[in-house]
């Protein structure tokens, strides 16, 4: 006997095909979702790492101009400081993690789709 999805098959390609185009909508709107976080870790990461750099060039041009002028002024903390809570505060958002429902809504899908041929398989 012929499972029933053949006889679809062969009877409604179009019903098919429309199906097929509803996965692919799908997937493409899932992997967007998920490619916005990624993008969104790597920029926050970009800003910790700038942040660190520029935390690392100011202090050594602090403890440069500290040792030049003999004194001390708060500037020299200052602008350092404020390089490092960036990095910090970028190095947190990256680290923060996105709960992981990438494809979520596809995996139901192919379970509902898996479940209605095992209960059409039994039936023919």
């Amino acid at each position: 006997m012929v499972h029933p999805i053949f006889t679809i098959l062969i009877a409604r390609p179009e019903l098919v095909m429309d199906h097929v185009a509803g996965y692919a909508s799908l997937v493409q709107e899932e992997a967007s979702t998920a490619g916005m976080d990624l993008a969104k870790r790597a920029i926050a990461w970009a800003v910790a790492a700038l942040g660190l750099l520029l935390f690392l060039v100011f202090t050594g041009v602090a403890v440069m101009l500290g040792a030049v002028m003999g004194e001390f002024h708060w500037t020299l903390v200052v602008v350092p400081g404020v390089a490092l809570v960036v990095a910090v505060a970028g190095a947190a958002m990256a680290r923060q993690h996105t709960p992981s429902k990438a494809f979520t809504e596809l995996r139901a899908q192919l379970d509902a789709d898996v479940q209605a041929l095992r209960t059409l398989g039994a039936k023919a």
